[in-house]
């Protein structure tokens, strides 16, 4: 087995940081639905603002609100306004078809990568 890309939001706006949640990222869950990322689900945030990459897992957002929230002590390092790319992976035993989508500046899909 191998662990595969199986889902990536690219050029998502965060439009929240709470420093004072209790970890993980929430994300409008329209677009979770697009990528079919799980409530849960382990992923990997690489921020094109500042460079840094966090793990932590998927809270489902409000659909349609366009929710990228950066929760818990990652506030400290991904920031409203910063540029992400969000990426879910999978343990796969064959080659699989990811999910990846593009977003505008209020994270609404634009067009499948």
């Amino acid at each position: 087995m191998r662990e595969l890309l199986c889902s990536k939001i690219h050029k998502a706006t965060v439009t929240e940081a709470d420093l004072a949640y209790i970890g993980s990222v929430t994300i409008d869950s329209d677009l979770l639905e697009r990528i079919d990322l799980w409530e849960g689900q382990k992923v990997l945030i690489v921020s094109n603002t500042s460079g840094a990459r966090i793990e932590t897992y998927v809270i489902r957002g409000e659909a349609g609100s366009g929710q990228i929230c950066i929760n818990g002590a990652a506030a400290h390092l991904i920031k409203k306004g910063d540029e992400v790319i969000i990426i879910g992976f999978k343990f796969s035993d064959k080659l699989i078809e990811p999910k990846c989508i593009y977003v505008d500046g209020n994270n609404k899909f634009l067009r499948y990568l």
